[in-house]
């Protein structure tokens, strides 16, 4: 044990060594943003500090939620990035051919001008010395010309974008956003200084200025795709030999929770499940009318819907929903188990669980209203970003809300801690529980980078340690304290020895840690970084597969558990939740995640649907499934010996997950993959088009949704129908019947 506690701490400091040494690197290598930007001849395109207030303007109307920059961000309306560089390049190329670039030109003259237009692109004008960027006169005019185009947009609304009449239609802010759009394209095809790549390594695709995948992508996915392979071959062996050690377990003959007598904290826990039932079917309902604005950007069914809740709003609250209920869903599970580590609570213990629960309401709440106040322009000055909108998606409510949450979780550590530290005394579980408490506390501190960067924070920054939050604080710290969490369980219940449990948590946590700190770089090979994001992001993020592909184990040792006495048939269900977590982790988290993970795979697919083929199948597959599974376990525990009828909550588990694999494969997957075809072979802007997003077979692709979110919406109004009953009569029907497979 002690060995794998030295692999363990090794792994964590030197990948966050690493990880910390490569954000010096691209702190230092980000894009620049010039003081002012002129033309040759004299004239001022962009003002004094004009990019970072129309960074400000994009944040306050939603940020990500519109759109997207550099690939990250929502998918209905354009890449503003990719829009941009295509605008700019058409209209550069129709000016130097006086309109006959697209008309009547012979492929050499064309061929002339474009050679023309990179040379005019890619040449580094940006004085280090005065912060001043100089650009031909041209630039300035395809920048009105731009800016024409953004303020009809944004002024008057374009149902093809689903953005609402009046999302911004100031003058000097439309003015200032466009530049802050301009300079993203600036960098995207500005040669970095002595070097023949732009700051975004060539992203996004774009024929016209000779954006193209760098040398560095394709062969750091050689080096990925062999890396998986070879690791896949060893966990073989290692899987091979030590599973036959793991045998042996000393299952009672009776439910060790049957007898025992619930805390005062842990019958407090029953408000936090009845608030996840409620945010779940919330973020299902704004899932469906975000998901309805891409194919009626208008309205909903004929509803003008968008006047008063745009698509921007529903989309921040479904992303944020989707976040709130699964943490709190764990946060309350956490709190529930705290008293069986010791087997007592320590004094006040129910009073902070109350504290915590109002705390987490005033901020979904709170978070939510500033949210819609923000983007309704309701919010004067800077409160946006304090209290409205800070348009980074998974991060978007304001800094004061963000803090309020910060310090909730420190709340829950220390609920946690004082319940636990106790509970290191006792040597048979003292490894598990130290790894209860280190996870913990992993998810209490890791959230603190969300608070690294201000209002005016360079975009390369911000991108840097809004990733420590999406991915290393869910799909790291989440991952370890998941299977924590499923270990102590099945100890718990003495299913399997404690010290067992513990060994192998310890090694699960340790081979997902080696692959996940550094592998946080992948999501940032395009987002104004150097080339040394993409070596170790292409490497550790084929690592983070690895163990991914060996769930199956995980499945069959949760199906062994649920059959190993007679008693254990109640918890069935519990165990079935489980095993579709091990399943999702393989298929959302695994094969969707190593599709679009290497980096000439995703300068392709960034900010395609297949981005949210990914994104559903993990968040909700994997980390969903674990917090329902979690509330179950919570639920059973709470009256061990109360017989239920689970014909609701088995069809709630087969039609959520089969309208989530329906949601999939009948719609986000081949419209991802049709946009993948796209922006291989014309562009990522046409991908991202509505000329392409708008054609009559796109259109019905994204009817065929339907299907899959019906079924998973009926199956998740079952479960919270089985749940919220059961927690408030105690019955899981009118009758009580007998368990029932």
């Amino acid at each position: 044990m002690k060995r794998l506690w030295i692999i363990l701490i090794s792994v964590f400091l030197i990948s966050f060594a690493i990880l910390g040494w490569v954000g010096i690197e691209i702190f230092r290598q980000a894009p620049p943003i010039p003081d002012k930007v002129v033309t040759t001849d004299g004239g001022v395109m962009v003002a004094e500090h004009e990019i970072l207030d129309g960074q400000n303007v994009w944040q306050a109307m939603g940020g990500m939620q519109v759109g997207s920059v550099w690939g990250h961000g929502s998918y209905v309306a354009p890449d503003w990035t990719a829009d941009y560089l295509h605008r700019e390049a058409l209209y550069i190329l129709d000016d130097w051919s006086n309109g006959q670039y697209s008309n009547g030109m012979s492929g050499e003259e064309k061929a002339g001008l474009e050679f023309r237009l990179q040379e005019l692109v890619r040449t580094n004008t940006y004085d280090e010395s005065t912060g001043v960027l100089t650009v031909d006169p041209i630039r300035l005019r395809a920048f009105e010309s731009i800016l024409e185009h953004y303020t009809d947009v944004f002024a008057n609304g374009n149902s093809d974008y689903a953005i609402q009449k009046g999302a911004q239609s100031d003058p000097k802010r439309l003015r200032s956003m466009t530049t802050f759009f301009f300079w993203t394209a600036w960098a995207s095809a500005a040669n970095r200084p002595d070097n023949n790549i732009s700051y975004t390594s060539n992203f996004p695709s774009e024929p016209l200025v000779g954006n193209y995948p760098t040398s560095s992508s394709i062969i750091w996915t050689g080096v990925s795709v062999i890396l998986l392979i070879a690791s896949i071959g060893a966990m073989v062996w290692f899987y091979a030999g030590w599973h036959k050690d793991s045998e042996g377990r000393d299952t009672p003959d009776v439910d060790p929770l049957v007898g025992g007598v619930l805390t005062p904290s842990q019958k407090a826990t029953v408000k936090y499940f009845l608030v996840v039932s409620l945010l779940f079917l919330l973020q299902i309902v704004m899932g469906i009318i975000t998901a309805h604005y891409g194919v009626e950007g208008g309205g909903f069914y004929g509803i003008p819907l968008q006047d008063w809740l745009p698509y921007v709003v529903t989309r921040t609250w479904h992303t944020q929903l989707g976040i709130f209920w699964i943490a709190t869903a764990w946060l309350a599970a956490g709190l529930f188990i705290a008293p069986y580590i010791c087997d007592y609570e320590p004094k006040f213990q129910k009073l902070g669980v109350d504290v915590l629960f109002g705390a987490l309401l005033v901020v979904v709440l709170g978070s939510m209203g500033g949210q819609w106040m923000s983007v309704m322009h309701l919010l004067p000055g800077d409160l946006w970003f304090w209290f409205g909108h800070q348009g980074y998606e998974y991060v978007d409510l304001g800094r004061v809300w963000q803090a309020a949450l910060f310090i909730g979780l420190l709340l829950w550590l220390f609920l946690i801690a004082r319940s636990a530290v106790p509970a290191l005394r006792k040597d048979g579980s003292r490894s598990l529980v130290m790894l209860y408490l280190l996870t913990t506390a992993g998810i209490a501190l890791f959230y603190a980078p969300g608070l690294f960067w201000g209002m005016r924070s360079h975009l390369t920054v911000v991108e840097y340690w809004r990733w420590w939050v999406v991915h290393l604080w869910v799909e790291g710290f989440f991952e370890v304290f998941a299977t924590v969490v499923i270990a102590f369980l099945f100890a718990r219940l003495r299913v399997i020895r404690a010290d067992h449990a513990a060994y192998a948590a310890l090694l699960s946590g340790a081979i997902y840690l080696s692959g996940g700190i550094i592998g946080t770089l992948h999501h940032l090979y395009f987002a104004g970084t150097p080339t040394v994001a993409i070596a170790f992001g292409a490497v550790f993020s084929a690592l983070e597969i690895v163990p991914l592909v060996f769930v199956g184990y995980e499945a069959l040792e949760n199906i062994r558990h649920s059959n190993a006495r007679p008693w254990l048939v109640q918890y069935k269900w519990v165990v079935y939740f489980f095993i579709a977590v091990a399943f999702w982790n393989l298929v959302g988290a695994g094969v969707f995640g190593f599709m679009i993970n290497p980096p000439i795979a995703l300068y392709y697919m960034q900010g395609l649907n297949t981005t949210a083929v990914h994104a559903h199948g993990a968040l909700y597959g994997v980390y969903g499934t674990l917090g329902l599974a979690l509330m179950l376990f919570c639920m059973r525990a709470m009256d061990p010996e109360r017989k239920w009828n689970t014909k609701l909550l088995a069809f709630s588990f087969w039609a959520i997950n089969i309208g989530m694999l329906l949601e999939i494969m009948l719609s986000l997957l081949p419209i991802g993959l049709l946009q993948t075809y796209q922006s291989v072979s014309v562009g990522y802007w046409s991908a991202r088009s509505p000329e392409f997003m708008q054609t009559d077979l796109m259109q019905f692709l994204r009817w065929m949704r339907l299907f899959g979110d019906t079924i998973f919406a009926v199956g998740a109004v079952a479960f919270v129908w089985f749940a919220v009953k059961l927690m408030l009569t105690g019955r899981s029907e009118e009758r009580a019947g007998e368990d029932l497979p």
